[in-house]
């Protein structure tokens, strides 16, 4: 059987943790910056984790 290829926009966008759990940054961050306040820019700086309805469909993009 053949090896199965990763998704290539999955590998730049998510990284998987020890754990499991798959790791993303937050969006609405790139554009309009002027148009966000300090504090909404300074809490969309961290990362996020992956939702439990979505952690399936990315999983099979990302084979171990």
């Amino acid at each position: 059987m053949p090896k199965v290829k990763t998704h290539s926009s999955c590998k730049k966008r998510f990284k998987r943790t020890a754990t499991g759990k798959i790791k993303r940054s937050s969006a609405f961050r790139r554009h309009h910056a002027w148009a966000k306040s300090s504090k909404q820019k300074r809490s969309l700086r961290g990362n996020a984790y992956v939702n439990d309805s979505q952690l399936k469909n990315i999983d099979s993009l990302m084979p171990r």
